[in-house]
């Protein structure tokens, strides 16, 4: 089964993944749904597991999300997280679909995955939160970087279409690809704003665009606490540190998010 297809995964293929194995129950679920293209499901999980395996807890945030499903496998491989928020400037229609077949393993997905339509800088970030991009073209991943870099954040970025008008290669093509450059250039920046840098690589079988760039403060590379103002400097966030307006104001905008996506053309 070539891994890299772009072909969608249909229910009929959930036979492919008959084992108790947690990424075969995921695979199942994605089946379910119907939606998504088999190369999306490896990428998703490739990168979630080896961000987890530096970044636990937190409130996920994916940035540039597409259906979600990167956010969603961060809440299965740590269950600590209290909540995920998944950003797109256009979540696609099948974004509820997924969703649904997933929370059918996982219920408390539902209860804990939002759905926000707004420009990715509009997004308020956090210094305990855990920032996530798969495939954010071009100098969106730089964007993503910074927002995280100015909420000291920590970071994860798989990045591709590296547009070599926009993204910076500090003259180094000459030595090496200009996409590594790229990719180098980020790399050295993140550890000049004082964070710690962790590199790693998904199967190059998925994807040739398989260089993950990952940072977190380096005061806090070693323990990480969720801070916001509104709790109090040192406190660690959880769910039940939202008011129950503000959740429900949140399952409100991201239904709003889910059904505009569904009704769009």
């Amino acid at each position: 089964m070539k891994r890299s297809s772009k072909n969608r995964l249909m229910p009929r293929h959930g036979d492919l993944f008959p084992d108790a194995t947690l990424f075969h129950r995921i695979a199942r679920a994605v089946c379910r749904a119907g939606v998504l293209p088999r190369k999306e499901l490896y990428e998703a999980w490739e990168t979630a597991r080896r961000v987890r395996r530096r970044f636990r807890g937190g409130r996920v945030v994916d940035l540039a999300c597409g259906h979600g499903l990167l956010a969603q496998i961060m809440l299965i491989l740590d269950q600590t997280s209290p909540l995920a928020l998944a950003v797109d400037t256009h979540i696609p229609k099948s974004a509820a679909t997924l969703l649904a077949a997933m929370s059918e393993t996982w219920p408390f997905i539902g209860e804990r995955l939002y759905f926000e339509s707004r420009d990715l800088g509009e997004i308020d970030l956090l210094p305990g939160d855990v920032v996530v991009s798969a495939h954010a073209c071009g100098g969106l991943t730089d964007m993503i970087l910074a927002r995280a870099v100015g909420a000291r954040a920590r970071v994860a970025v798989l990045p591709c279409c590296h547009d070599l008008e926009t993204c910076d290669t500090a003259g180094l093509g000459s030595w090496m690809a200009p996409d590594l450059a790229v990719d180098a250039v980020r790399a050295i920046r993140l550890k000049g704003a004082g964070y710690e840098i962790y590199t790693a690589a998904i199967p190059a079988v998925i994807t040739p665009k398989n260089r993950l760039l990952m940072g977190a403060p380096a005061s806090s590379a070693r323990r990480v606490r969720w801070q916001s103002a509104s709790c109090g400097r040192g406190k660690t966030m959880t769910k039940e540190s939202y008011s129950k307006s503000a959740l429900n104001a949140m399952h409100r905008a991201s239904k709003q998010a889910l059904e505009k996506a569904a009704n769009s053309n």
